[in-house]
């Protein structure tokens, strides 16, 4: 199938080659932007990109600027419409993509090849707005190499060099540039805020929400990607106990539970109070970008996490802020107590807000509230009763944890309680403290992660948008708030190792992990070990850590300043030695000797052996005996080589050090015969 492929490829003309394989390099380098772009800019993008291919293997005219024009305002038109501007990160790369693929459907010349190349960088640089993992930089990678493959062949102008050869040279040039780039990642300064890409602010991003509305928490169990990493520096905690505090919702109008309304007069404000004891747990926590200001910690921390170049702030509810959203990846020292208590011990005025319910919602459960407080077993009982009992009904009364417990109306504690009998953490919890305000008991919900994984490889404990968990508080007199999770009650293995509802997989995962399911979770842990890695010690390699680094060289007290005199510095040494080497070496080298060297080694490769003694004369007729025309081009550079070292001498020293480094040039740009 592929053979008449490859033999139409191989007899079509240098242009529709490198036509092809240029349109193969962009389509790699945008293909990672498809699922961000809008849907007209993607599917526009690949038609045009086919379109041009057609165009280079049927060797057929290209559109002319009318068309060109057309195509161009109308999709400026749509980026505009699409984005409601020109300008920002989204439209902006809307615009580049768009040009880039416009831009080849008037590749004629050489110069529309190096906007092209230029374009592609900038293109190429673009997806990094988006995601900075691991396989992304491998995937630009790729596509750098690709991109230096055509410029590098743009410049071998004579004949038809095989890309290989283009691709060698362009290996080359990558692996010399590469210790550059590595000093220059270490030692330039990453000065705020012109470090880093700022994040386009409006752009959502999955987790967890500001609100609440039963069913949008089992969303979030179906998406399996990483929210945090934890290192523990001693021993880690049960997983039971690993709840991580994210918003704290009070508020219920009925279908939404919202944060406790910052308008409410100070009178009723709860102070945190929190009180803490047994023994700390130190850790630290690598958060994936969240575009909220919200930082999660295990309960309770009562210092401020360690976090550079952030302000943060304790609420009176426990939860952690940002004096700005997490738009990066951040990584945050911090202590936690698992035993504390917090809000007041004794009723006070602000505690009406937390019995609070909206009328004409769930009848039924302030009916069954009313039953429960006519019990004479229970007329007088305190709240550490009243959430016994409602736990126990949980356990012994036929109800289910699911992911999937269909979709709930206008009653959502009704129908659980007494009609479905199944839900998702936030339908329990959302229900569970309905109850316990309709018992006149202050409750709120609190949302955040519960659990994780520990991985294997790494050591770090991994916690999943499909830890999404919602848990209650409850206010007793002389406690102040209490954790109590129902969901336990329905399912006490949600809550530690045994039972985890998992999201679904897709076909090729779950046939490999019917295969093997050990060896499934083993390269699944060993590549996130390795993507983590990869942030620890590339994305989150910070000021403070290059400073880090000048106190292990010796600096005494590093700034910024420093960084820049010693990055100067090395770089000043490297180019006097560069410029050393390359005096010595042309001093100690006949640079004529040196050319006709290199030449015998790339045509003893290609078949034409040869000795010392073989002059450029006998070469170049060797070669012409061999590959006849095709050959003319390095026969004509034989010659020239000759006659440089032969002829009379009329040039100067300076001149002929010129000729010497225009015969170097184009031997390298040579298409030398196959």
């Amino acid at each position: 199938m592929l053979t008449p492929w490859l033999a139409t490829l191989r007899s079509l003309p240098r242009d529709g080659r490198d036509t092809l394989f240029l349109l193969a390099v962009i389509a790699w380098v945008l293909l990672p932007q498809a699922g961000r772009l809008p849907l007209w800019c993607s599917l526009g993008a690949g038609a045009v990109l086919l379109w041009r291919g057609w165009l280079a293997l049927q060797a057929r005219a290209l559109p002319g600027k009318l068309w060109l024009a057309l195509l161009l305002v109308l999709t400026l038109t749509a980026t505009y419409l699409t984005h409601g501007t020109l300008l920002g990160r989204d439209a902006g790369v809307t615009l580049l993509v768009v040009l880039i693929t416009l831009k080849t459907l008037e590749l004629r010349a050489r110069r529309d090849a190096f906007v092209i190349f230029f374009l592609g960088f900038f293109c190429m640089l673009s997806n990094f707005f988006y995601s900075q993992s691991l396989l992304t930089a491998v995937s630009m990678v790729l596509g750098l190499l690709g991109l230096l493959t055509a410029l590098v062949n743009a410049h071998m102008p004579v004949g038809k060099p095989p890309l290989a050869q283009a691709a060698k040279t362009a290996g080359a040039m990558a692996l010399f540039g590469a210790p550059i780039m590595l000093v220059l990642f270490v030692l330039f300064p990453r000065m705020a805020p012109l470090w880093g890409v700022p994040s386009d602010t409006m752009t959502g991003r999955s987790g967890l929400s500001a609100s609440m509305e039963v069913g949008t928490i089992a969303t979030l169990a179906l998406d399996d990607s990483i929210v945090m990493r934890i290192k523990f520096e001693g021993e880690t905690p049960p997983q039971r106990e690993l709840y991580l505090r994210g918003p704290v919702l009070s508020s219920f109008d009925g279908r939404q539970w919202l944060p406790l309304r910052a308008s409410l007069p100070s009178r009723y404000a709860l102070p945190a109070d929190l009180q803490v004891t047994g023994q700390p747990v130190p850790y630290e926590v690598t958060l994936q970008p969240t575009n909220r200001p919200w930082l999660f910690l295990l309960e309770a921390a009562a210092q401020s996490p360690v976090l550079p170049g952030y302000r943060t702030v304790m609420q009176d509810d426990l939860q952690w802020l940002s004096n700005r959203p997490i738009t990066d990846v951040v990584r945050y020292k911090a202590v936690s107590y698992p035993h504390f208590s917090h809000g007041p011990a004794q009723q006070v005025l602000g505690l009406q807000e937390f019995v609070d319910l909206p009328p004409g919602f769930n009848p039924r459960t302030l009916a069954l509230a009313a039953d429960i407080r006519r019990d004479p077993r229970y007329a007088q009982a305190g709240a550490s009763a009243l959430v016994q009992v409602a736990l126990d009904r949980l356990r012994t009364g036929g109800y289910s944890y699911t992911l999937e417990p269909g979709v709930y109306g206008r009653d959502t504690a009704d129908e659980f309680w007494f009609d479905r009998k199944e839900g998702f953490c936030e339908h329990i919890a959302s229900s569970f403290v309905i109850l316990m305000r309709a018992l006149d008991i202050p409750a709120r919900i609190v949302t955040g992660y519960q659990g994780g994984e520990m991985n294997s490889v790494d050591g770090f404990w991994v916690v999943r948008q499909s830890d999404a968990h919602a848990w209650a508080e409850v206010w007793q007199a002389g406690r102040g708030w209490m954790r109590v999770d129902p969901t336990s009650a329905v399912s006490p293995g949600r809550t530690g190792a045994f039972q985890r509802l998992a999201p679904p997989r897709g076909a090729v995962a779950q046939a490999f992990g019917n295969f093997s399911p050990n060896l499934s979770a083993r390269v699944r842990a060993t590549w996130e070990a390795v993507n983590n890695g990869w942030s620890q010690w590339v994305l989150n390699y910070t000021q403070g850590r290059q400073l880090s680094l000048l106190k292990d060289i010796g600096f005494k007290s590093p700034s910024w300043e420093d960084l820049a005199t010693l990055l100067i510095s090395v770089i000043v040494l490297a180019s006097v030695a560069g410029g050393g080497w390359a005096w010595w070496e042309r001093s100690q080298h006949d640079p004529w000797l040196r050319l006709l060297s290199q030449a015998r080694r790339r045509l003893a490769r290609a078949g034409i052996d040869s000795t010392p003694a073989t002059s450029p004369r006998q070469l170049a007729s060797q070669v012409l005996q061999k590959y006849g025309p095709q050959g003319q081009p390095l026969h004509d550079w034989l010659m020239q080589l000759e006659n440089q070292r032969y002829a009379a001498p009329s040039a100067t020293p300076k001149s002929q050090a010129r000729q010497f480094s225009l015969l170097n040039q184009q031997l390298r740009r040579l298409s030398w015969p196959a």
